[in-house]
């Protein structure tokens, strides 16, 4: 073992919190840091253009993810992009600064025993991460790492769809992130200058020119090496190569939802007749450890358009100069630039449904080609009361794992999103404007529809809307695979930080609220070994 082989903490991943920990950690001149990347560097032009995210599924730096038949959503499989490159998720997604609802983070404290990630607890966290260009209060911050902005494009059908929310009973809301979420507004994005701003813009590159700091891409992380019940190091695959490094300190997964529960399993750590069946020795009998899976369902619906452009419009190479010379232009759209949060029924205490709208015809994870003008809404179930699980399929890590969400196994999920699908068609059927749609397109009657009708879309539509969280759940009972201090149970000197500990999914897209947990997790990390 060489020296070059040992450092205080190995970090395993290098996404939305991963690169965060590495980048907190290394502040300590006095600490060593490697961080491990089974992709490469973020250097495509597709990462940087924000109305580009979707162009990077299902290639190189995909790890294209794939569910299981999904009973209840007439037994298709559903398509799970993860990115494979320095900045993760955050390299990849459509920028929406969302961190969730107040009630979230209280049900982590008071549903789950995770004692210490209240909303006010966590809140600071959020603004020590950002960086914001407008807001300025007790909810933001204005010098992090994390740029945070309002987007330099907006096309006309996003402003006028959130006149018509307004004038249909929303409140406008010009800070889902700030005193109340529910209301009807513009996104803001992840961007600095009409450019994506990512994890590895943020944190990791001002922190490349640390001497304590070393990061390996293209290293592929097989296993957690333990002596006994302690956390040792990690065996990794780097170009045709295995080999080990060893933590004097801490082992960190930051390896996301299905990473890390894969990797706890295939180190012995998890479901001891599970991990059986597959010839793996069992270190834990960990029952929690890729269980509870769920994500974010998202229905769209779609409109044909008149009087108006779509994004697609601006596909061309005058759009894409302006952008580079500029930063704005069409193609700083984020594409869902704008929507709402509404309770789908009464006697909710947080909103269960978002929406997000588009100027274009997003759908099948973007994978269909145009076929005329439209406009998307997207209904997004964000309370979400249906629980699948996660499960290797060989001892070889080089195997995806199996994944049920388990989508729309409770009933009530199915009856939210159909509710607040009726509630879009209201406010598409507002006169300011209805005046741009022609017909719908998908499904292709909307008036009149009845449930089951609109129940049959749902099932045969729904998609990911990339947010699977909750296979290392943080809490206190015998399920949690983590303690409130990001400690697997059972295991000394390994933490997970990242989206797999949420007990519950936030409602609104998951960035913000992962690189809060990378956020969290330096600090915990950091005053465990004072």
């Amino acid at each position: 073992m060489s020296e070059k082989d040992r450092f205080d903490y190995v970090i395993i991943g290098a996404g939305s919190a991963g690169a965060v920990v590495a980048a907190r950690l290394s502040e300590d001149p006095s600490v060593s840091v490697l961080l491990l990347e089974a992709g490469g560097t973020d250097d495509a032009d597709e990462i940087h253009i924000p109305a580009a995210f979707a162009s990077l599924f299902k290639t190189k730096w995909d790890w294209n993810y794939e569910t299981t038949e999904q009973k209840h959503m007439a037994g298709r499989r559903a398509f799970w992009p993860r990115m494979k490159a320095l900045g993760g998720c955050s390299s990849m997604n459509a920028m929406i600064y969302i961190r969730g609802n107040k009630a979230d983070f209280d049900s982590w404290r008071d549903d789950f025993g995770a004692e210490g990630w209240g909303y006010e607890d966590v809140l600071p966290y959020f603004v020590r991460a950002e960086s914001n260009t407008r807001l300025r209060d007790r909810f933001h911050g204005t010098a992090g790492p994390l740029h945070v902005e309002d987007r330099r494009f907006t096309h006309e059908l996003t402003d006028s769809w959130i006149e018509a929310a307004v004038a249909h009973g929303l409140k406008r809301n010009d800070d889902f992130n700030g005193a109340e979420q529910e209301g009807a507004g513009q996104y803001q994005v992840t961007c600095k200058n009409g450019r994506r701003w990512s994890t590895a813009d943020g944190y990791l590159r001002p922190a490349l020119s640390r001497p304590n700091l070393t990061v390996r891409s293209h290293a592929f992380v097989t296993k957690v090496l333990l002596d006994g019940a302690r956390a040792m190091g990690v065996s990794y695959r780097q170009r045709g190569a295995t080999r080990n490094a060893f933590a004097d300190a801490e082992v960190v997964l930051s390896g996301g939802a299905i990473n890390s529960p894969q990797l706890l399993m295939l180190s012995g750590i998890g479901p001891a007749a599970h991990l059986r069946e597959h010839g793996i020795e069992v270190v834990v009998d960990l029952p929690g450890v890729g269980e509870n899976l769920h994500d974010h369902p998202v229905t769209p619906f779609l409109w044909r358009t008149r009087g108006t452009s779509d994004l697609t419009d601006f596909s061309n190479p005058a759009r894409l100069m302006q952008w580079k010379l500029t930063g704005r232009g069409p193609l700083s759209s984020n594409v869902g630039e704008g929507g709402a949060f509404f309770a789908s029924r009464d006697g909710i205490a947080a909103p269960d449904i978002q929406i997000h709208v588009a100027p274009t015809g997003f759908y099948d994870n973007g994978f269909r080609e145009p076929v005329g003008q439209m406009f998307t809404a997207g209904v997004t179930l964000v309370n979400v009361a249906s629980r699948g699980r996660l499960r290797l399929r060989s001892a070889d890590p080089a195997w995806k794992p199996e994944m049920d969400p388990a989508y729309f196994e409770d009933p009530a999920d199915m009856a939210a999103v159909v509710a607040g699908a009726r509630r879009v068609f209201e406010i598409v059927g507002d006169r300011s404007f209805a005046r741009f749609l022609d017909q719908p397109y998908l499904p292709n009657r909307v008036d009149g529809a009845t449930d089951e009708e609109l129940a049959d879309h749902v099932r045969a539509w729904t998609q990911t809307l990339y947010h699977p969280v909750s296979t290392c759940s943080m809490g206190t009972s015998e399920n949690a695979v983590v303690d409130p201090q990001l400690r697997v149970r059972g295991i000394e000197r390994l933490r997970i930080a990242d989206a797999s500990i949420m007990p519950v999914v936030p409602r609104g897209n998951t960035n913000a609220a992962t690189i809060m947990v990378g956020e969290k997790a330096s600090d915990l990390i950091r005053g465990g070994h004072a």
